[in-house]
């Protein structure tokens, strides 16, 4: 039962193996490994939701070029920020003594604090990706239809039960659950944001009884053992996003990849400093300095905009006590392999794990 269970989302995307790359936005999702590990028979994912809709045309044309595979493209689902002048100015002056560090001086607000959701959105109806994923946010049941009348697979995020039930209702084709091990940004757009921090075992469980729509598991997943865990509780395919990071393809700094290999299982933290949302990563100076403010500190994307001039100074400067070193609490289970190998070698652990979990036909 379980190996005719699990064909039917690899049928429907059209990969080998149960295994999505995580679409993490910014540097990390390079087109080179979205298609090194589509090219392995697994799923690539662009994280684009911090792209121009031109950038993003631009990297899934690149992405084509690179594999005839399906591969993913993820997009966050953002209302307009509208911070006041006093909220602005309290939250910079908040970063001058960061800023000052690394040679930065005091900066006018930004024009804009991310791009504009909606032009994003119409650019990847006309890309039309063989799958778009959606997060922080739930896309209306029109535009549902509108990515799956292009020939779209549509995948929601969500972190609660609750929001699985809510993406089933909008007719997506499935959903990825997101546990709180996770590295990265959390995805809460139902209810209370800690309260709301549901272990992947005991989410998968329960939405698993709850919802009709296939599962992805998603969250602290490093190796083939997570993997037979996380298909034996119910999903049909799991995300991994921190195991990727140290690949060759990935883009992430080279600092970041180090602080990785020798991270323990207790060295991340849920934080709001960096972007202005909940993100797990690798706790470090800007965390623990701005950690007393963290109830003050603007929303997302407001945050994020405010701070990215310092992430960039830092890691220009190799300095990674000031740069967002996003991490699930697997992260010292990384390994420095290409990331079509590595989609190899947890194909091979799956099989140990679960011989059989997979048939061929």
């Amino acid at each position: 039962m379980i190996e005719r269970f699990k064909k039917k989302l690899l049928s429907a995307i059209g990969i080998e193996y149960p295994i999505i790359q995580a679409p993490m936005a910014g540097s990390p999702t390079s087109p080179e490994l979205v298609a090194a590990v589509s090219n392995a028979g697994a799923l690539g994912s662009l994280g684009a939701g911090m792209l121009s809709p031109q950038a993003m045309t631009e990297q899934v044309e690149r992405i084509r070029v690179l594999t005839d595979r399906p591969f993913n493209v993820n997009l966050f689902i953002l209302d307009p920020p509208r911070p006041t002048e006093a909220e602005l100015a309290e939250a910079q002056a908040r970063l001058v003594p960061l800023r000052a560090e690394l040679g930065l001086t005091p900066a006018a607000p930004p024009s804009r604090f991310c791009e504009d959701n909606g032009d994003q959105i119409a650019a990847l109806l006309e890309l039309a990706p063989p799958v778009v994923s959606f997060t922080f946010g739930l896309l209306d049941k029109g535009r549902v239809a509108e990515f799956q009348h292009k020939g779209c697979r549509v995948i929601g995020s969500a972190t609660t039960t609750a929001e699985a039930r809510a993406w089933e209702e909008t007719g997506a084709d499935f959903v990825c659950l997101q546990g709180v091990e996770g590295g990265g940004h959390r995805g809460t757009f139902l209810g209370d944001v800690e309260q709301s921090g549901v272990g992947l075992m005991a989410l998968l469980s329960q939405a698993a009884r709850a919802v009709r729509v296939p599962l992805i598991a998603a969250g602290g997943i490093m190796d083939g053992r997570g993997i037979a865990a996380a298909l034996i509780l119910g999903a049909q395919a799991v995300q991994l996003g921190t195991a990727f990071l140290c690949c060759p393809e990935s883009g992430a700094h080279p600092g970041w990849k180090r602080r990785l290999q020798r991270a323990r299982d207790d060295e991340t933290r849920l934080t709001r400093v960096f972007s202005g949302k909940f993100a797990r990563g690798l706790v470090n100076e800007f965390m623990e300095r701005l950690r007393p403010f963290e109830a003050q500190i603007p929303p997302y994307p407001i945050q994020n905009a405010l701070t990215r001039e310092i992430r960039r100074a830092a890691a220009r400067q190799e300095r990674t006590e000031f740069m967002s070193l996003w991490a699930g609490q697997g992260a010292g289970l990384c390994r420095s392999l290409p990331a079509g190998q590595l989609v190899t070698v947890l194909m091979e652990e799956l099989d140990a794990a679960l011989p059989g979990a997979i048939l061929s036909d």
